[in-house]
C-alpha cells in the first residue's frame, strides 16, 4: 500500500514538473521579442531570427549583391547608431564580409550590366571603411564609383537605369544611385559632382512629373521606342506608389550631403515639398496609400505596405530635418498608425509580420511589364518583403515608434 502511494506521489510530481516546463518555456517564447521593445527593433529582431546571417533576407541561399540587401543594411546602420547594440553592426559588417572577397573584388555584381541598383547595395560601406579601415571596403567603394563614372545616360545626362533598359530613368533609380553618388563624392571628391547629382532629379522633374495631379510617373523612356511608354510624351501610364516612396526617401536622404550654402539644396527641397505634397493628398482615411496611388476607388487596388512605410520615413525625417512642414509629422505618424492597425501582425513569440507588400514591379522586360492598372495590381505579393522592412525601421526610428 505504501509503495502504491509512494509510487503516486512520484507520478503526481513528475506531472507537475513536465507542467511547469512548458509552462515556463511558454512564457518565455512568449517574450522572446518584448512589446515594450520599439517598432524598429522589434522588425529587426524578427528578421535576424529568421535570417540570421543578411545576405539571406529575401529568402537568398547563397551571398548576392542586391539593393534590397543595401536597403535594409542602411536600416540596422541607423538602429545601430540609435541603440548602440552590436548584433546591429556585426550584421551589416557580415553582409558586407559575405560578398566581398579580401581583395575588395564582388564576386556576384556584374560591372557590365550597368543596373544603377546595385549602387546602393554598398551605401552601408562608407561607415565600415571609416571604422574599420580595411581597404577591401574601400576598393568596392571605388569601383561602385566608377560604374556610375561610366553608367549610359540621356541625351541630357540622366542615368539610364540598366543597361538592358537604354534611355529610360525610373524613379526607382534616384534611390539606387544618388545619395551614394553624393555621398562618394562629398567624402572623397570634395564635393565637385553635387551639380550632376542635382540634375538627375531636375530631369526626373522635367520628364515625369504629371501637372494635373503633382505626382510622378513611374518611368520615362527618351526614345518613346517601348511598348509602355506614351508616343508623345514617353512616360509610362500610371503612378506607382513604391516607385514615388523610392524617389522621395531619396530626395531626404541625398539632402544629408549636400551643404547649406550649396546652389541646389533649396531646388531639392522645393521637389521634395511639391512632391510630398502631391502624394499626402492620397493618403487613404485608414493612414495608408494604394497600390496605385490615385486610383483608390477601382477594384482591384489594395492598401501597400512598402510604399506607405517609404512615404512614412521620408514624411518623418523631412519634417524633422526641417526640409518639411511639422505637419508632415503627423502625416507620417498616421501612416504609421495605419501599418500597425491594418498590416502588421505579431506572433505569440513577438514576431512581427507586415502584409500587402508588392514583391517587385518593373517596366518592360520579358515577360513584358506594359505599367498598366492590372499590371501592378495582380503584381504577386509577399509578407516582410525587404522592400519593406528596411523603411519599417527607418520610419519607426524617425518616429520614435
Amino acid at each position: 500500500m505504501l509503495k502504491t502511494i509512494h509510487q503516486f506521489i512520484l507520478l503526481i510530481l513528475a506531472i507537475f514538473l513536465v507542467t511547469s516546463c512548458k509552462t515556463v518555456t511558454k512564457s518565455e517564447s512568449y517574450s522572446e521579442i518584448p512589446a515594450t521593445k520599439k517598432w524598429s527593433e522589434r522588425m529587426a529582431l524578427t528578421l535576424l531570427k529568421k535570417y540570421p546571417e543578411a545576405y539571406m533576407l529575401d529568402d537568398k541561399t547563397a551571398p548576392k549583391w542586391d539593393y534590397v540587401h543595401g536597403l535594409n543594411m542602411i536600416a540596422f546602420e541607423e538602429l545601430y547608431a540609435k541603440t548602440g547594440n552590436q548584433k546591429y553592426i556585426d550584421y551589416v559588417k557580415g553582409y558586407a564580409d559575405a560578398t566581398i572577397d579580401k581583395d575588395g573584388k564582388i564576386p556576384s555584381y556584374k560591372f557590365e550590366n550597368y543596373n544603377i541598383d546595385m549602387i546602393i547595395a554598398g551605401h552601408h560601406l562608407f561607415d565600415l571603411y571609416e571604422k574599420t579601415k580595411d581597404e577591401k571596403y574601400l576598393t568596392a567603394l571605388k569601383t561602385l564609383r566608377l560604374q556610375l563614372e561610366k553608367q549610359p545616360r540621356t541625351s541630357e545626362g540622366g542615368f539610364w537605369h540598366k543597361k538592358i533598359y537604354p534611355n529610360q530613368m525610373w524613379l526607382d533609380g534616384l534611390y539606387m544611385g544618388s545619395p551614394f553618388y553624393a555621398r562618394y563624392n562629398t567624402t572623397f571628391e570634395n564635393g565637385n559632382k553635387l551639380d550632376d547629382v542635382a540634375l538627375q532629379f531636375e530631369l526626373i522633374q522635367k520628364h515625369l512629373l504629371d501637372k494635373k495631379t503633382g505626382l510622378l510617373y513611374h518611368g520615362w523612356d527618351e526614345s518613346r521606342e517601348m511598348g509602355w511608354a506614351n508616343k508623345e510624351t514617353g512616360v509610362s501610364p500610371n503612378f506607382w506608389s513604391r516607385s514615388l516612396g523610392w524617389y522621395v526617401m531619396a530626395l531626404v536622404d541625398v539632402l544629408d550631403y549636400f551643404p547649406k550654402n550649396h546652389p541646389k539644396r533649396a531646388e531639392l527641397i522645393q521637389y521634395l515639398n511639391s512632391t510630398s505634397s502631391a502624394i499626402a493628398k492620397y493618403q487613404d482615411k485608414s493612414g495608408l496609400w494604394y497600390q496605385v496611388t490615385d486610383q483608390g476607388n477601382r477594384d482591384g487596388n489594395y492598401l501597400e505596405a512598402s510604399g506607405s512605410a517609404m512615404f512614412a520615413y521620408a514624411f518623418a525625417k523631412g519634417a524633422n530635418k526641417g526640409y518639411l512642414p511639422k505637419e508632415f509629422k503627423n502625416i507620417a505618424n498616421k501612416a504609421f498608425d495605419g501599418l500597425l492597425n491594418d498590416l502588421v501582425k505579431v506572433s505569440p513569440e513577438g514576431y512581427v509580420t507586415l502584409t500587402n507588400v508588392c514583391a517587385v514591379a518593373g517596366l518592360g522586360g520579358k515577360p513584358f511589364r506594359d505599367g498598366s492598372f492590372e499590371y501592378y495590381v495582380n503584381e504577386k505579393k509577399k509578407d516582410n518583403d525587404p522592400k519593406a522592412t528596411g523603411p519599417f525601421i527607418l520610419a519607426a526610428l524617425q518616429l520614435d515608434r
